[in-house]
């Protein structure tokens, strides 16, 4: 890779790096059919975002304390506090919420 395409296309992490690394090896082959996948691909996207379709509300009360720490976890990840609850929510119910160590 040359100097600019390098900072253009710098990976964000180790995955996108070996990513990056297995496309400039030819390690990617072209699929048989590109337009059945291509529908697979958009019915699993259309799936994921009616699953995902946020359409009920909730009142919630919280403490100063925790909502102040809200607001200013929401500020640092650049999200909306409700996102984040959204989000920490949805983690705790599938179990992939990590607690501190």
């Amino acid at each position: 890779m040359n100097t600019l395409r390098e900072k253009a296309f710098m990976p964000v992490d180790q995955q996108e790096k070996d990513l990056m690394e297995s496309i400039e090896r030819s390690q990617w082959q072209p699929v048989e059919n590109p337009d059945q996948e291509r529908k697979h691909a958009m019915e699993a996207a259309r799936n994921t975002l009616n699953t995902l379709k946020k359409d009920k509300r909730i009142n919630l009360r919280l403490s100063q304390k925790d909502y102040h720490q809200i607001q200013i976890k929401a500020l640092e990840e650049g999200i909306p506090c409700q996102t984040l609850i959204s989000g920490i929510v949805h983690k705790h119910l599938n179990g992939s919420l990590i607690p501190r160590t």
